[in-house]
């Protein structure tokens, strides 16, 4: 099926890029500027992240483990750890002295890559110019991609789907085995994002080969003609992809979120009421703050409707793509049936299935996904289509602009007329009704009216433009471009949820004057030790706060990430964030702030933004000494915390899931003992003494001397992980898991040098052999 145009169909190439730009660079400036920055997961996530994978490259460390957040974790196997993002990486290497806007930075580089791709999609096609832009201008500024910009991740696991089209397209079409190895490095690109996003996308592609064969001419020809550009990509996308999902799919078997449950899973749906959003951008409220939001699941909805039991954001329902695709969306593609033409009938069979992915538990076809599509039960939010459907429509749109621009067909029909007009008016209707039910019409009224005003503004965009493409295709897209840039500036500006005040994030940057990161980095200096590395808790300090240690070198007990080891999230209770206090629970095994095992964590420090007793009611006086109050925190101390390593000589033999359910026994004293789950092998409990002092301390290798008259265990209090290593005096030993969740090695009497190493490829590939029987 051939869909590629003959080059003296398309625009010009630079021109388009040029427009494109100046609109890019206009919507973008807030942000680029400074006025504003992205908030939320963009600085708690994603910005600790890669100011993580900075530091580590400039101070020549692998960035493959770090022990800044749960005690230690394998970064390079968490997708959000950025490790295997291109742009991000180029950033890291590129400005090892980041801040926080770096972030928003890359992330606006990434849309605007998305967009060109969009364009070349666009102008192979031979699509007009005007809709080219419309598309690549809503792909970048519209739908979830703007309103939830701060996942970036799922936006990088976007940009590159056109891409992958535009390659995928050109390798069937011409069974070009350069487009298809092209096709899939982007697929590949996609995947590493290891997110709903990218599966979703994979999914479409995967479509999109389909459609070609079975819509060709003869499904057999089709097939024979593409197995070649396809063996190209998949050697390519494999070569790319396989280690990285590998290691994170080992790591999701021993996570807290090995598959999420359809019921956990629906309560991330999209609710109907939310696609008003696509007329009505600011109908909710959802945009801004200083309104009351009463879209679902917000408690004005629930009163007069009833409980959804969603788990979801406010931002999570904007749809909103601009009017001029909405508008052509409706008044040739649905009145005239030309969303069902046969160059985007496939594009729009894909927003159709990506809208009911989006509905989650409202439609029986997400059940249905859920049970049959491989990846769908590891996530946990279907409303994450809603980047895929919105990506959609904006191709959608920018190709029913073409038709307006260049087919000469009669005027639509009244009837044809009567139908656009009486959907607006039923939509308008609809939105006004749900207001006065909810009694927010207050709230609701202008910009329902800005919703009609700025359609019937595309309408007669569309018209005009219609009327000059004939004779200056310049001007036509020009036009289309302005307004389209002017209604995405007005209806998905900045606000609450995708542009705060720089001012907020100051704590982030390396270099930071905050009382709180200056208190807690000097503290620690004065308390540290040869056999000290003392860690610190920071509760409801602000959402921006949980993954901080990433940035200054901290070892905060806990962080900001959905995915957690599973024994240490049943030992701690570690909630995905602690952004508020009510947020930071106890365990059986870690009852208090007050505990063995908090202890045993080396937790010294502990900043919190409410007096530690109404959070902890099982403190009593003169448990923990409160050293400061800042603007932000009261800061304790905790002087029972134990060293990072010790030397124990008895141990005793424990199960630790019941330790788990229960906590320690009482009497257990960890300086005197170790429990472990497994005898040593050669080595009995003795009554010895000795030191252990850390000599190196590095992300990926921690080196310690010791020096006892007897044999003993020297206890790492770090999180064990089977991809780390231990030799004493070079020779390898056993790394037993000590007191549920840490690492211990036998040390032989005298003096020696213990080295922990970090090998997450040659551990995975045992693990790998151990699964399938050929490995221990």
């Amino acid at each position: 099926m051939q869909y590629l145009s003959r080059p003296e169909e398309r625009f010009s190439f630079t021109v388009a890029v040029a427009i494109y730009a100046a609109a890019f660079a206009a919507l973008s400036w807030p942000w680029l500027s400074g006025t504003v920055a992205i908030p939320y997961d963009a600085k708690s996530s994603f910005y600790p992240q890669l100011a993580f994978l900075a530091r580590s490259i400039a101070e020549g460390q692998w960035p493959f483990w770090t022990p800044n957040v749960y005690a230690g974790w394998p970064q390079i196997a968490d997708p959000q750890s950025q490790i295997f993002s291109l742009f991000h990486v180029a950033a890291a290497w590129l400005t090892p002295k980041i801040g926080p806007e770096l972030t928003d930075r890359v992330v606006f580089a990434l849309l605007f890559f998305g967009g060109v791709g969009v364009l070349l999609f666009c102008r192979d096609r031979g699509w007009h110019m005007g809709g080219a832009l419309v598309a690549a201008i809503a792909f970048s500024f519209s739908g979830s991609a703007a309103s939830r910009i701060q996942h970036i991740g799922q936006v990088e696991s976007l940009v590159f789907l056109p891409w992958a089209l535009l390659f995928l397209t050109r390798a069937l079409d011409r069974s070009s085995l350069l487009a298809g190895a092209a096709a899939g490095l982007f697929a590949a690109f996609i995947v590493l994002g290891r997110d709903q996003v990218a599966l979703l996308a994979v999914y479409v592609l995967a479509g999109f080969v389909a459609w070609h064969w079975f819509s060709g001419a003869g499904i057999g020809l089709c097939m024979k003609a593409s197995i070649k550009p396809l063996a190209a990509g998949a050697v390519v996308g494999l070569a790319i992809i396989a280690v990285p999902v590998v290691l994170t799919a080992l790591l999701a078997g021993i996570s807290n979120r090995p598959e999420i449950g359809y019921a956990m899973a629906g309560r991330g749906s999209l609710h109907p009421s939310h696609l008003l959003m696509l007329g009505f951008a600011g109908v909710y409220g959802a945009g801004d703050f200083k309104r009351d939001f009463w879209a679902p699941p917000a408690f004005q909805w629930h009163d007069v409707f009833g409980h959804t039991d969603l788990f979801a954001a406010q931002n999570a329902g904007q749809v909103y793509v601009g009017a001029l695709a909405i508008a052509a969306i409706v008044g040739i593609g649905l009145t005239r049936g030309l969303i069902w033409s046969r160059e985007i009938r496939f594009f729009t069979v894909a927003a159709v299935l990506a809208i009911l992915y989006s509905l989650g538990k409202y439609t029986p076809a997400f059940r249905a996904m859920y049970e049959v599509m491989p990846g769908v039960s590891l996530y946990r939010r279907p409303a994450d289509a809603s980047f895929i459907f919105c990506a959609l429509l904006a191709l959608i749109g920018g190709y029913l602009i073409h038709r307006i621009l260049t087919d000469v067909q009669r005027p639509p029909a009244r009837w044809q007329r009567l139908i656009e007009v009486a959907f607006w008016g039923a939509l308008a209707a609809l939105a006004f009704w749900l207001a006065l039910k909810v009694n927010m019409l207050h709230e609701a009224f202008l910009p329902i009216v800005w919703g009609v005003a700025f359609v019937a503004l595309a309408i007669g965009a569309l018209r005009l433009a219609q009327a000059v493409a004939s004779r200056d295709a310049f001007s036509a897209a020009m036009l289309l471009a302005v307004f389209c840039t002017a209604d995405l500036a007005w209806n998905n500006a900045p606000d609450e949820s995708t542009g705060l005040p720089p001012a907020q994030f100051e704590a982030l940057k390396a270099d930071t004057s905050d009382e709180t990161i200056k208190l807690l980095k000097a503290r620690l200096k004065e308390t540290a030790a040869p056999d000290r590395r003392d860690r610190v808790e920071l509760v409801g300090v602000g959402y921006h706060w949980p993954n901080i240690g990433l940035i200054h070198d901290l070892d905060h007990l806990l962080g900001h990430n959905p995915l957690r080891l599973a024994d240490f999230t049943r030992a701690t209770a570690a909630p995905d964030t602690v952004a508020g206090p009510d947020q930071r629970v106890f365990s059986p095994l870690l009852p208090s702030f007050k505990s063995t095992m908090e202890n045993l964590f080396g937790v010294r420090f502990i900043a919190i933004s409410v007096p530690i007793g109404q959070i902890d009611t099982a403190l009593k006086p003169g448990d923990l000494k409160q050293i400061a109050r800042t603007k932000q925190a009261y800061v304790y101390e905790n002087p029972d915390a134990l060293p990072r390593v010790m030397l124990v000589g008895d141990w005793r033999k424990a199960d630790f899931q019941g330790l788990l359910a229960a906590g320690f026994p009482p009497g257990f004293d960890p300086k005197k003992t170790v429990l472990l789950e497994r005898e040593p092998r050669g080595f009995g409990p003795t009554q010895g003494s000795g030191t252990a002092r850390i000599v190196s301390y590095r992300n990926t290798e921690v080196v310690v001397e010791t020096e006892n008259a007897a044999p003993m265990l020297l206890l790492l209090n770090d999180v064990w992980h089977p991809w780390w290593r231990a030799s004493v005096d070079g020779d390898p030993v056993d790394i037993l898991k000590a007191n549920v969740l840490f690492r211990a090695v036998v040390v032989p009497a005298g003096k020696h040098t213990v080295r922990f190493t970090f090998h997450p490829f040659e551990g995975a590939w045992e693990e790998l052999k151990a699964k399938v029987g050929l490995g221990k």
